[in-house]
């Protein structure tokens, strides 16, 4: 990163959305969230917009049932992942976009959006990708190496395809690869090799111009992804806060080279939200930042170099609930930033 990114703890949100109808969910986003408004992914509406299906159009022999999703080679398989190879090479993306059956959410924000400073896209990472889309065997394409790499390629390009369309709305754009499957570094039960992480990472975020975010729902290897080229680190800071806490240094030096952290301390279950005021969130979200305060980064610091997001997606959540986590986001943003940045 080239600049220290500042954006004073301003609300955004990872993407996922209970709603069905894609307007209502826009309505909501730019009602709650106008800095940075994210477009909503809405699997409630279509098994195609979960996170893995919703990327998958255009892949070489992609086969869906339900929710499963596996690849099924053909004819010209191996010239269809060539060309993938190619065109990543010549940044080529027009061809790789996400139709509007796979993201109705998308193509809503696209037509109504408008006057955000900044606009925010989410494309699912090469980790939770590889591991979901399987061979004809069941095993995550992941674990083959020419697989693994064509579909970093692939997602890089769709990437690219987003940020592009995203840019007729904002020229400044941020878009976040989202990894929840990082949760499985050094698990014996689903064996991610750790090698492999940095580079499909990168071959993912170095197609992307504007800021470049990383999203992690639950623990994991942090210094792994702190050491990546990613601008700001999205995570769960509701309940996994000292996970992260154990890497005070390494996230010293992020921050001092310009890097930004997006807490996720707002709940995305129903039970959780519901018990929560703006202050308790604000005492949760300062006894997080504690850690690095400790460790010698200024509180105004760790404020400025901050977004306040839900915890993860609000798919799972009714819509009157979703429509609560917002509105305690946006009002927690608004309450650190005139406690500490005016």
């Amino acid at each position: 990163m080239s600049a220290r990114l500042e954006f004073g703890c301003l609300a955004t949100a990872i993407g996922s959305m209970p709603h069905t109808d894609p307007d209502q969910a826009c309505s909501l986003v730019a009602k709650c969230l106008p800095d940075i408004p994210p477009w909503p992914q809405l699997p409630g509406r279509s098994s195609k917009e979960d996170m893995i299906i919703q990327f998958s159009e255009g892949f070489p022999g992609i086969v869906t049932d339900g929710d499963k999703i596996h690849v099924e080679p053909s004819a010209g398989f191996e010239s269809e992942v060539e060309k993938i190879h190619t065109d990543c090479e010549q940044n080529k993306a027009h061809e790789y976009g996400v139709s509007i059956g796979y993201a109705a959410g998308l193509h809503a924000f696209l037509s109504k959006a408008k006057g955000s400073k900044i606009v925010k896209g989410q494309v699912t990472g090469p980790i939770t990708w590889g591991l979901r889309v399987t061979d004809r065997d069941g095993l995550g394409i992941l674990y083959d190496e020419t697989l693994a790499e064509t579909a970093a390629k692939f997602l890089r390009l769709k990437a690219v395809w987003q940020e592009n369309a995203l840019r007729q709305i904002s020229p400044n754009t941020m878009i976040f690869v989202d990894e929840p499957y990082l949760v499985s570094l050094g698990s014996v039960f689903t064996p991610i090799p750790e090698e492999k992480v940095p580079a499909l990472l990168e071959e993912v975020l170095k197609g992307i111009k504007g800021t470049k975010g990383l999203h992690c729902c639950g623990n994991t290897n942090w210094s792994v992804l702190l050491d990546t080229g990613v601008d700001i680190l999205s995570f769960d800071a509701y309940n996994y806060a000292s996970s992260l806490g154990t890497h005070a240094d390494k996230v010293k030096s992020f921050l001092d080279r310009g890097g930004c952290i997006a807490w996720g301390i707002v709940p995305n279950e129903e039970e959780l939200l519901t018990k929560e005021s703006l202050s308790s969130l604000r005492d949760r979200l300062e006894e997080a930042m504690a850690p690095f305060t400790r460790d010698g980064v200024r509180v105004r610091q760790v404020i400025a170099q901050g977004l306040i997001t839900p915890s993860c997606g609000l798919k799972g959540l009714s819509t009157e609930a979703a429509s609560l986590a917002l509105d305690l986001t946006a009002r927690l943003s608004g309450d650190l930033r005139s406690r500490y940045l005016t």
